[in-house]
């Protein structure tokens, strides 16, 4: 069988993202699903949403959570694997990264992290992160 490269044509636009979109990225990624009430939540809590779209629809999708001014995060870069490989997720990167050094003060750094898929770590090495050992986590759920 024959595979033929497609050239994909997409853009980027900012704090377009629904809650109905967010969660069919996150499961088409194999990630579980949430509660659109607490997905909308988030969604207003954040800093910056991108979505990529092709022909009007929501492939890719990258999130900025921290606190605007000193600490970044880079969240939920999710771009649905058929479309991977296209350079839609290098730039959802790239239009959030120039957000934040947007909004950085004059004379001022900022630190950016993220959680990485295994295995994905490239990708963002790529963008100048480095792995670190350090990082730790706790999941909490209430009934």
């Amino acid at each position: 069988m024959e595979v033929i490269e497609v050239d994909v044509h997409f853009e980027l636009a900012d704090n377009v993202l629904t809650a109905e979109d967010f969660i069919r990225l996150k499961t088409a990624a194999g990630f579980m699903e949430r509660p659109v009430e607490q997905v909308e939540k988030a969604l207003g809590n954040g800093l910056l949403n991108v979505s990529a779209l092709c022909d009007g629809k929501v492939v890719g999708m990258g999130r900025l959570v921290g606190d605007g001014a000193m600490y970044w995060y880079l969240q939920e870069i999710i771009v649905l694997p058929e479309y991977q490989g296209k350079g839609i997720g290098k730039s959802i990167v790239n239009r959030l990264l120039e957000h934040i050094e947007g909004c950085l003060l004059p004379g001022t750094g900022a630190e950016i992290g993220l959680t990485a898929v295994k295995g994905k770590e490239p990708f963002y090495e790529r963008f100048g992160f480095e792995t670190i050992r350090t990082g730790m986590k706790k999941w909490i759920e209430k009934s």
